[in-house]
């Protein structure tokens, strides 16, 4: 404990950046100077700064840069490390196919936000979970259907579906079976410990598929 308390604290936070290359080490061959990038720092940190260096190829706690499409600003293409990343490696995780019905329970965030329109993009009906005031939001950005957690418990409306994506964690993966096919998926994007446990037994112990955090820069 007093090793950790020593530790020095990072004087420079962010996680996500875009921006242009102003130099590149002699070894880089993936950049040269003048590249439109984006990426993130992962749990180094320190983009929230006018210059970082960061490695050509990402590390275990560090992020990495790939060039930023042509009709993204830096504004959008920043948003995208974090919140799109993680959504379309569960979305991935989850094989959405074309027709299928997915619920997002916290919808309202980075990675639900994103979730939603990619899985709109693969095809799927969408129904999403979350508070009063992003509701509107959400139907803006393509949820065919929103459902207030405030007013209603969708674990309880008989409603099934053939993937839920959990973005909070908020619901335990017991209240959800019913919710799910018989051979549906349960995505959950912030497990606690418990429920890091439960997940290799549900799927030894059912024909239901569950994927919990496991993704690297």
């Amino acid at each position: 404990m007093a090793g950790f308390l020593k530790t020095k604290r990072k004087s420079i936070l962010g996680t996500e950046l875009a921006g242009e290359i102003e130099a590149v080490g002699k070894d880089v061959k993936r950049f040269k100077v003048g590249d439109q990038v984006f990426g993130s720092a992962g749990m180094a940190l320190g983009t929230n700064a006018e210059y970082i260096c960061l490695p050509e190829e990402p590390g275990e706690m560090e992020g990495g840069v790939i060039i930023k499409p042509a009709n993204m600003s830096y504004e959008e293409a920043a948003t995208v490390p974090f919140g799109g990343r993680d959504a379309l490696h569960f979305l991935r995780l989850g094989i959405i196919q074309n027709g299928q019905k997915i619920l997002i329970n916290g919808a309202g965030g980075s990675i639900g936000t994103f979730g939603v329109q990619l899985a709109k993009y693969f095809g799927a009906e969408v129904t999403v979970v979350d508070s009063t005031e992003k509701l509107d939001m959400l139907r803006m950005i393509g949820s065919d259907q929103v459902i207030d957690y405030t007013q209603e418990d969708f674990t309880k409306n008989g409603e099934v579906f053939d993937v839920i994506f959990d973005v909070v964690g908020t619901i335990s993966f017991s209240q959800t079976a019913r919710s799910i096919t018989k051979n549906g998926t349960y995505l959950l994007a912030n497990p606690l410990g418990s429920q890091m446990v439960l997940g290799p037994w549900t799927r030894m112990t059912s024909g239901k598929k569950r994927f919990l955090l496991s993704l690297k820069p």
